[in-house]
């Protein structure tokens, strides 16, 4: 499966973004999703995550309660809403996919990887 991020870009501190991951393919909705965040020369850290039917749903404890994930399996896409952002919250946003139904919060778990989407919050 390939992954597009989009809906990136620069907001204020307390403000919010939607960002977007569409994939293609047909076997879509058999893929757990998740997005990941990654600042420069730092490793790859877990955000959020979804099972194939959108019925489970893990969070990171440094975003939840702020960020929601959610998928369309109808339009092939993956959301993440984030409100009350945060200057920590900057960071390129990854896409990733996991080839079975079950969310995971490890990134060697996933094999399919959108090529991200810049996050700025300034303060």
């Amino acid at each position: 499966v390939q992954l597009q991020e989009s809906g990136g870009g620069l907001v204020q501190a307390g403000g919010s973004l939607r960002l977007s991951c569409a994939a293609s393919g047909r076997s879509f909705s058999r893929y757990a999703m998740g997005w990941f965040r990654q600042a420069p020369e730092k490793e790859r850290e877990f955000v959020a995550a979804v099972s194939w039917t959108g019925g489970n749903t893990y969070y990171a404890d440094s975003v939840k309660g702020r960020f929601t994930i959610s998928r369309d399996n109808a339009k092939n896409t993956v959301y993440l809403q984030m409100n009350s952002l945060k200057a920590e919250d900057t960071d390129v946003y990854f896409c990733a996919a996991r080839e079975v139904p079950f969310a995971s919060s490890r990134p060697e778990d996933f094999v399919s990887w959108g090529q991200g989407t810049q996050v700025t919050v300034s303060s």
